[in-house]
């Protein structure tokens, strides 16, 4: 009965929130999900449910999420804010409100507690995966955030982990967050970002899910990628953009290659032509990223006139790209830079 009481509500249909609390009538189930949808887990405050039945949900010690806010991590300078949240099992995963200058708010939602990418370049890499999370537990980000902080404009999926590795509950969650009876954000307003998992791209491609796609390109030479991403020993450059090119042509939509520019790495003339190079026959945008510097790794983050020079070439290549600033890096809530301290160690792990 206890494991029972911890079940998240978030996710279900109205159908399956009838069944899940034993509701006599079914309508209630919708009455609930409507709640659930505006952000109310708490079940005396869901008013046009009945006095007995709210009280009879209470007594049962129901409850309608299953995480908890543990840290709230303000960014005074950009507005961002930064949320450590305890899943029912005790793992704790994080996610961020960015806030523009315009005042576009973007929830960065995760997908794994930890990640098994090993990028070089990123916190969250330094972790191992512990596991996947569900659709339920990538729903109550979004919920608590707004709980918090408001209404989002938009949603990534730029959080821990790798959503293609875990595409089947993102695409789960994302129909919710679609869904016009709830939160009803556009796919145009969703973004899935990825280092590059090849079959999750193709997955996407075929579920008939129009939202944005960003990849983690870094640099289009293939040695040197395979050095900084160890996913591109598997998914190579050719393969990726083969999946790229299915992408775009089933949805039409410009896709975003995501460059985390390090000093001395990745910021040559010579990188630029490669990536210029790659990116003939697709549509895209190249965000280039200025590296965030933390103590677990050796990169640093390239000069002015580093980036002015490979921005430079990039011009005269016609390479099409913006410059970002990262939003949340007061809190290490910008990119490449989440990781956890609260990571609970398996202990068979200790052992060896």
């Amino acid at each position: 009965m206890e494991e029972k009481n911890c079940t998240s509500l978030y996710g279900l249909t109205p159908k399956q929130i009838a069944s899940e609390l034993s509701l006599e009538k079914s309508f209630q189930g919708k009455q609930i999900w409507r709640w659930l949808a505006k952000g109310v887990t708490d079940f005396a405050l869901m008013t046009d449910l009945p006095a007995v039945l709210r009280q009879k949900l209470a007594d049962e010690g129901r409850k309608a999420i299953s995480s908890e806010v543990i840290e709230t991590s303000p960014d005074e300078v950009s507005g961002a804010v930064k949320l450590g949240i305890r899943l029912h099992d005790g793992q704790v995963v994080e996610c961020v409100l960015l806030v523009s200058a315009s005042g576009h708010r973007t929830a960065c939602l995760s997908s794994q507690v930890g990640c098994a990418m090993g990028c070089r370049f990123c916190r969250t890499g330094t972790m191992k995966l512990v596991r996947n999370l569900d659709a339920s537990e990538i729903i109550e980000q979004l919920i608590h955030l707004q709980n918090l902080e408001g209404p989002v404009s938009s949603i990534v999926f730029m959080g821990m982990g790798e959503p293609m590795a875990n595409i089947g509950e993102v695409l789960r969650a994302i129909e919710y967050f679609h869904d016009p009876d709830g939160i009803a954000l556009g796919h145009r307003r969703i973004t899935i970002s990825t280092c590059g998992v090849v079959p999750g791209i193709r997955t996407l491609a075929r579920s008939h899910v129009p939202v944005k796609l960003a990849v983690s390109l870094v640099t289009a030479d293939q040695a040197k990628r395979e050095s900084l991403m160890p996913v591109s020993k598997t998914f190579q450059l050719g393969m990726l953009k083969d999946a790229l090119m299915e992408y775009q042509r089933v949805y039409g939509r410009r896709i975003t290659f995501e460059c985390c520019l390090m000093a001395g790495v990745n910021t040559s003339e010579n990188d630029a032509r490669k990536l210029a190079i790659y990116c003939s026959g697709l549509d895209v945008i190249v965000n280039l990223i200025p590296f965030n510097e933390s103590s677990e790794l050796r990169f640093r983050t390239p000069s002015a006139d580093e980036l002015d020079a490979f921005t430079s070439d990039l011009d005269r290549l016609g390479v099409q790209y913006t410059r970002r600033f990262s939003r949340g890096r007061g809190v290490s809530g910008a990119c490449g830079q989440l990781a956890i301290k609260y990571m609970i160690e398996d202990d068979e792990d200790d052992e060896n």
